[in-house]
């Protein structure tokens, strides 16, 4: 896993409240058990047409969001059954950090174990940032994750709150294996001194 230090990416918003994560990549695509190759079955649902041409009323689709590592959401993304394909497609399609007020638990800590970064945010910031993602054609945002901050093209910031454990794994790259390996030596004494015993 890729260590998430410094992001500077275009935002794209996508304004739908309780998004499930059968929307974020639906079932028919859980056939796959590698963790590459869903970035087209990303929002398969709302971003394409019945005949597979791109749906010109999604948002998201905007030409001016293409190559969007950002996505600024609303209350309570990520919800619905625990796939861990729903992080592997948002980050497959090239989306690092998510912006919202808040994210359902299982998804939140999946995307912690796959590299990418979930900030929650006050809902009044999060309404006012997409004011301004609208208002200004290839808005950047810079996520500053060692100072927990947020950087506005302005220069003016917005600080959030990170679990230390979290933060750290993310700084460092350590998804759950990469944790365990860290001790590789004791597990290797240990299973030595088990196998003579």
């Amino acid at each position: 896993m890729q260590p998430f230090i410094k992001l500077t990416g275009v935002v794209a918003p996508l304004e739908a409240l309780n998004v499930d994560t059968d929307q974020i990549i639906p079932k028919q695509f859980l056939k796959r058990i590698g963790r590459t190759g869903f970035d087209d079955a990303l929002f398969f649902d709302w971003r394409f047409n019945a005949d597979g041409s791109l749906n010109p009323d999604f948002e998201f689709n905007a030409p001016r969001y293409k190559g969007a590592s950002i996505l600024l959401a609303k209350d309570n993304f990520g919800c619905g059954s625990s796939r861990e394909h729903a992080p592997w497609a948002l980050l497959d399609y090239g989306i690092l950090c998510i912006l919202a007020p808040s994210f359902a638990d299982i998804f939140y800590n999946n995307c912690f174990n796959n590299g990418m970064l979930p900030i929650r945010l006050p809902e009044a910031t999060i309404e006012a940032l997409f004011k301004e993602v609208r208002a200004t054609v290839g808005y950047q945002l810079t996520i500053d994750l060692p100072n927990n901050k947020i950087v506005k093209p302005d220069g003016s910031s917005i600080a959030f709150e990170l679990d230390a454990f979290k933060k750290e794994c993310l700084l460092n790259g350590w998804d759950t294996v990469g944790l365990t390996l860290r001790h590789e030596d004791k597990i290797a004494a240990f299973e030595k001194a088990r196998a003579i015993a």
